[in-house]
């Protein structure tokens, strides 16, 4: 990877993160954008449906089974729009389930870059079994 693709990693994944920031979620706000071309196509937050409350979690503090991830809802955008992932990189603030790499996988896009770890790798290792380039990067939030 060239000096210029890290920094430009850095400075994507730093604005997914500001882009969780509009998630409702209390236990955990992730962000995700989908990049192709040097441009933003697409962005995504963990969050409900369309039309439901913005709450994720019930009285017991557990994510409600209908919240979508991040990446889910940056893909699933696209869908409504005249843009395609075809060889786009993906930036998340956390890893994505496996679930979310079978979207990306379908999607087209060739990068998944994240800036956090998850207890399972699942999803990171389809990815990866897929052909998918798979970056790990801490970035500072300065």
């Amino acid at each position: 990877m060239t000096e210029k693709q890290r920094k430009l990693d850095e400075r994507y994944l730093r604005m997914a993160r500001i882009w969780a920031e509009n998630s409702y979620c209390q236990r955990r706000q992730v962000g995700a954008l989908v990049v192709k071309d040097k441009m933003i196509i697409s962005d995504g937050y963990n969050g409900t449906p369309s039309g439901f409350e913005n709450v994720c979690e019930d009285d017991n503090n557990v994510t409600k089974p209908y919240v979508l991830h991040a990446e889910a809802n940056a893909i699933t955008k696209l869908a409504r729009s005249n843009n395609n992932s075809d060889g786009a990189t993906i930036y998340i603030t956390a890893s994505p389930c496996i679930e979310c790499a079978k979207l990306i996988i379908q999607s087209g896009i060739k990068r998944v870059v994240y800036g956090e770890k998850y207890r399972l790798t699942d999803g990171i290792d389809l990815l990866k079994r897929a052909g998918i380039e798979v970056i790990y990067m801490e970035v500072n939030s300065d």
